[in-house]
């Protein structure tokens, strides 16, 4: 599971895996890593649970071991979630008082999302849902950094992996500044005066939430 896309200047997260409960363990530590990153830390506990239903769901239905990929996008005020598989069996919703086995993970989803659904592909088909971003409005800011960041670690080369550690990332963002400031320079601006003003807005910002 090492793959981490970025497609036209969006946050996009594709996490190819095998349908194995320790796998879905994994993945589960990956999306809130990966959410935190993107300011939607609010969500995390809701995209886990929705990651694990329908990865559970592949175990069941298509097999164990079988072949399959998460992605994952933010998108306005959504969050959508999407699992990869080559079957091309649609899931469906049966009735609520079925016994554990077929289709309490479905009815959950139907609860908790906004939507959800199933698109044939051409290698099988995707069940996707979407999950509101509304608790993390105010977190803006922080996925436009992760946008910015993720591009910057994409156009230096860096290493493609699904959550670099803190440092790693710290490191980065240093970087990113270093650049930045470079920009300035070279244009006649005064980098102190910049990181001055950023600074407070900032401490502003940060003290109105």
């Amino acid at each position: 599971m090492t793959l981490h896309e970025r497609t036209e200047h969006r946050l996009r997260l594709v996490l190819p895996f095998k349908a194995e409960p320790a796998e879905v363990r994994t993945m589960r530590l990956a999306v809130r890593g990966v959410l935190g990153q993107w300011g939607a830390a609010a969500v995390a506990e809701e995209a886990e649970l929705a990651v694990t239903e329908l990865a559970t769901n592949v175990i069941k239905h298509v097999g164990e071991g079988a072949a399959a990929t998460l992605v994952l996008e933010p998108g306005g005020d959504r969050l959508r979630v999407e699992l990869h598989d080559k079957s091309r069996a649609v899931p469906a919703l049966v009735s609520a008082d079925c016994d554990l086995e077929c289709g309490r993970g479905l009815h959950l989803l139907a609860a908790m999302c906004l939507g959800w659904g199933t698109l044939l592909t051409a290698s099988g088909k995707a069940v996707w849902c979407e999950l509101s971003l509304e608790p993390t409005r105010r977190c803006t800011r922080i996925r436009r950094a992760a946008t910015v960041l993720d591009e910057y670690r994409r156009a230096v080369g860096a290493s493609s992996v699904v959550v670099p550690s803190y440092a790693v990332l710290e490191e980065s963002v240093t970087d990113v500044i270093a650049d930045l400031l470079h920009w300035l320079a070279a244009q006649g601006g005064d980098p102190d005066d910049v990181l001055d003003r950023a600074q407070t807005h900032f401490e502003a910002e940060a003290e109105a939430a």
